[in-house]
């Protein structure tokens, strides 16, 4: 309709051109009179004025309002002027005002230009009134289509997952990249939605795959709602951070492993420290009485009587036994810390080893045992009889005789106790006193607690009525 209105107001114009052309009512001399214009020419500059103004474009809104009634009043402008002079005029002349009237008319009522009525050009019309009304109606089905074409395009161009659902958390669409984050092929999506965050929040999350693996994502959830707040749907959108995760988990495994290595450090400055006051103290001790005991033999040999030959000789020898098991428990010491000790458990049975290591430690001082000569271990044979020498020589170098070892027997294990009649353990001293060095104890129970671990067994110490010290080694029973 804009179009025609337009055509109309032009045709019109010419019209008026034109047969204001053909008047040929002027003066003999083709003068007018002084002031005047003939009539058509009159008439056909507001003509040509509506037609010039009509084919300026404007966007909408006020300035197509204003260039409307601009117009609808030239066209009027021209009608008037023209049907001033329509008493001379000849009929052609007269014919034009029609034209010109319907012209402004229908420019005036246009309805691609949305103008207000004549009274109202100053102001735009207020909401909601039939002009509004047809300027908002609903597009057409193309316009919505494309409309839908494009949000779908633009959904599926989406670098993110998203997923959309309805009020009810069912599942309405998905694209291209939850697809290919979650595993489901174009023609498949699932209906009921993962677990997601609650609507408003987000954060790190696990979205499951189809085939029953997860993929860690950034995930946040936003509601949809309309213009009185009512929630229409929710949209979740999912970032993909497996790589991030991958970076953080090997950045962990790797601050683990600097810490295990620093922990392995001062662990081996711990053991090089006790290391080191052992052999400045109970390793130095045997080697000192040995150097002092061969210098007086080497330089007094010939005016020393034999008996104290004899005496010094064995304080020598004594003393080498000393340092030689002190080298044999460092091997051992060693060996355990590196975790390089095997154990080869097979029955074993305790009276037959804890006569052996007495007879060959305690000699005429004696001991006093109490075990079934059926009682047997499940243990490691050269173990067991190195546990049964320490705990031997822990009760008879820090303690008093006489000395008891007795086993009893249990369900599935056995218990063998070495007491002796000494002071016991200082309380202070008991945190440490399986510790790997404690001065002037040297590493016995260090070694008794290791071994007997390795043999799947545990060590205790409790102390003794009246007095002395126990100290309870549990292993497990042989097999009848």
């Amino acid at each position: 309709m804009g179009r025609l209105s337009r055509l109309i107001a032009g045709c019109a114009g010419i019209t008026v051109a034109v047969l204001g052309a053909l008047d040929t009512r002027t003066l003999d001399d083709g003068v007018p009179p002084e002031g005047l214009l003939p009539t058509p020419a009159v008439a056909l500059v507001p003509a040509g004025i509506a037609l010039f103004v009509q084919v300026i474009p404007a966007p909408g809104g006020r300035a197509r309002r204003i260039r409307t009634v601009l117009v609808a009043l030239l066209a009027l402008a021209a009608a008037a002027l023209a049907a001033a002079g329509a008493g001379d005029l000849p009929a052609a002349t007269a014919a034009a005002l029609p034209a010109a009237l319907i012209a402004g008319t229908i420019l005036f009522r246009a309805p691609d230009d949305t103008a207000a009525p004549a009274n109202s050009t100053t102001e735009p019309a207020p909401a909601n009134t039939p002009a509004d009304v047809a300027a908002s109606a609903p597009a057409g089905p193309a316009e919505v289509r494309d409309r839908d074409d494009f949000a779908h395009s633009l959904l599926q161009s989406m670098n993110e997952a998203v997923m959309v659902l309805d009020a009810n958390y069912r599942v309405i669409d998905v694209n291209r990249r939850w697809r290919e984050l979650t595993g489901y092929p174009d023609d498949d999506v699932a209906r009921d939605p993962p677990p997601l965050p609650p609507p408003g929040s987000g954060g790190d999350w696990t979205i499951p795959r189809v085939d029953g693996t997860a993929v860690p994502v950034l995930a946040t959830m936003a509601a949809i709602p309309d213009a009185a707040g009512t929630t229409l749907g929710y949209v979740a959108t999912c970032v993909d951070i497996a790589e991030r995760k991958h970076a953080e988990e090997a950045l962990t495994e790797h601050a683990a492993e600097l810490e295990r290595g620093n922990a392995q450090l001062a662990a081996a400055l711990a053991f090089k420290n006790d290391l080191t006051s052992m052999l400045t103290h109970d390793v130095a001790q045997p080697i000192s009485s040995i150097a002092s005991l061969a210098e007086l033999l080497s330089a007094d040999w010939a005016d020393l009587p034999d008996d104290v030959r004899l005496e010094l000789a064995t304080k020598i020898d004594k003393n080498t036994r000393r340092l030689v098991k002190m080298m044999n428990d460092l091997q051992l010491l060693f060996r355990l810390d590196t975790g390089s000790v095997t154990t080869r458990r097979a029955p074993v049975p305790l009276l037959e080893v804890v006569r052996t290591v007495g007879a060959a430690m305690v000699g005429d001082r004696g001991v006093e045992i109490a075990i079934d000569e059926d009682l047997t271990a499940l243990a490691d044979r050269g173990h067991l009889t190195v546990v049964v020498e320490n705990l031997l020589k822990n009760a008879l170098t820090h303690g008093s005789p006489p000395v008891l070892v007795k086993a009893d027997r249990y369900a599935d294990s056995v218990l063998l106790v070495v007491q002796d009649s000494g002071p016991g353990i200082p309380d202070d001293v008991l945190p440490g006193i399986f510790g790997r060095f404690i001065r002037g104890a040297g590493l016995g129970l260090f070694i008794v607690r290791h071994l007997v671990e390795a043999n799947g067994g545990s060590v205790r110490y409790e102390h003794a009525t009246p007095q002395g010290a126990r100290l309870l080694v549990t292993l497990e029973r042989a097999p009848a």
